[in-house]
């Protein structure tokens, strides 16, 4: 779907979508149509009881009075708390009743739209990125699609007199490439989607300027990498690690590092996960998809910082070869685990990548991601994904990124008493602790391959990196979450 902006009038006989505040006067272009329609649009709403409120949604079609094919209103809610990421929800709210249509172009009337807080190009632009998003699909195999089943809508015109509107949108087009690519590999098959074949997509980012390196088994084995190897090591598949590095910032100076967990499938090796839900496991590499989402988001708009991110790639599957329950295995640290669950295997990957990283770049700040535990479901449902540091500062910085990206996070505890829990009888540490505080465990166990002093969070995103149904700005599918919270961090604090 291509995205214009406009200052000229709409052209007759196009969708309209129509954003509506719940109080004070109609924008300029609603109270436009309101004449136009001599007085249609408001008896209209009035039989419909649409007020404005925030997420309502009336669609008009053959309104008396109007040339356009259909009008879409959408509610934003009162002034006062209207917000950037609210102008996001109007588009995505907008456009998706047309991705149900056979409707070719249509025209947000922004004119007007706009508050003390949400500049009017502001607006315009937050309204594209919502559409662009919500307008997401994965329909690369479907090869028996009915033409209604089809989205036709090829182009959206955001009717506005910001001048700024296009400029602006610029950036948040480049995050939404970023947000884009990361649905695609986690939407991906497993048979499509496997470390060598994610290592080649890395690649091709290098048409963006990245840097990319792959290190193979052989590599990683004189690296000492006995954790993500042994995670790999029942796999037809060859495990990987990719580094993509953006130097956009200060020669010489220490990037932040952001460190992915890439499990391409997760059958859980020899302790096999239970048969039903074992197809969601090809979204095990949401951490990873985020990573180099993000990545190409700050290469596309040339981030001003030096950025460096690192996934490591693997599939768990349960072979003959494949590691054992009991087994105990050296980490490129030169720390010896007791693997008592070859499902927890997540933190064993992470655990030598974010060791690696360390010691390849020196990074000043590490922020790994991972759908590391259903435990964190538990505790945050698909609602939050779970921050946890020993650095407030770090966490104060990433919920604000959070809270300014939309990608939510709930700061979890990571304590003493956690570490103490993955102490091991016969090693350094076990793989798991007790039933009781999975997540915060599983963090402990990263945890213990970052060096002292090292600026470090881990985030648990394994209830965001899927949605089970539609949202405002991403449909059901793989999300992307991540790759706005990561850019924004960025932006916000090293730029």
């Amino acid at each position: 779907m291509k995205i214009a902006f406009s200052k000229a009038a709409a052209p007759a006989g196009m969708a309209l979508i129509v954003p509506a505040f719940e109080d004070g006067a109609p924008s300029a272009a609603q109270a436009a149509l309101e004449a136009a329609t001599s007085g249609a649009l408001g008896k209209a709403l009035k039989a419909a009881n649409f007020t404005g409120k925030k997420a309502q949604a009336l669609e008009l079609i053959g309104l008396q009075g109007a040339e356009e094919t259909r009008i879409i209103m959408i509610g934003a809610g009162k002034r006062a708390d209207f917000t950037a990421l609210d102008a996001e929800s109007v588009g995505g709210a907008g456009v998706a009743p047309l991705l149900r249509t056979q409707e070719k172009s249509a025209v947000v009337l922004a004119d007007g739209f706009s508050t003390e807080k949400v500049g009017a190009g502001e607006a315009a632009a937050r309204i594209a990125f919502g559409a662009r998003l919500r307008s997401y699909r994965f329909d690369k195999y479907r090869t028996r699609l009915e033409k209604d089943q089809k989205p036709a809508l090829e182009k959206l015109t955001i009717n506005t007199p910001a001048a700024d509107a296009k400029t602006k949108f610029a950036a948040l087009d480049k995050i939404a490439d970023g947000v884009v690519l990361t649905r695609d590999l986690v939407s991906e098959p497993p048979n499509v989607l496997y470390p060598e074949s994610f290592a080649a997509r890395c690649k091709e980012l290098e048409a963006l300027g990245l840097k990319v390196t792959v290190l193979g088994a052989k590599e990683m084995q004189k690296l000492g990498m006995g954790m993500l190897l042994g995670v790999g090591q029942g796999s037809a598949r060859e495990s990987k690690l990719v580094a993509m590095e953006w130097m956009g910032g200060k020669k010489g100076a220490a990037p932040v590092a952001f460190v992915g967990k890439g499990v391409c499938f997760d059958t859980g090796g020899i302790s096999l996960k239970p048969g039903p839900g074992m197809e969601d496991m090809k979204w095990d590499m949401g951490g990873a998809g985020a990573v180099t989402g993000a990545m190409a988001a700050l290469a596309g708009r040339k981030a001003k910082a030096n950025v460096v991110g690192v996934i490591g790639l693997v599939e768990n599957m349960p072979d003959g070869a494949a590691q054992r329950p009991s087994d105990i295995v050296t980490s490129m640290s030169g720390q010896t685990v007791e693997i008592l669950n070859t499902d927890a295997e997540g933190r064993l990957v992470l655990g030598d990548a974010v060791w690696w990283t360390q010691e390849k770049y020196k990074p000043k700040t590490m922020i790994d991601l991972a759908t590391l535990t259903g435990a964190i479901i538990i505790s945050l449902a698909h609602e939050y994904a779970g921050l946890f540091t020993q650095d407030d500062k770090l966490a104060d910085q990433l919920q604000a990124a959070s809270a300014a990206s939309g990608d939510p996070l709930w700061r979890m505890p990571l304590a003493k008493a956690h570490f103490d829990l993955i102490k091991s009888d016969v090693a350094d540490m076990k793989n798991i602790g007790p039933r009781e505080g999975g997540s915060s465990t599983a963090a402990a166990f990263i945890g213990k391959f970052v060096k002292d002093g090292q600026s470090w969070a881990h985030l648990d995103i394994a209830g965001m990196a899927w949605n089970s149904k539609d949202k405002p700005i991403c449909p059901k599918g793989g999300s992307g979450f991540g790759v706005r919270l990561l850019d924004e961090y960025i932006r916000a604090n090293c730029e």
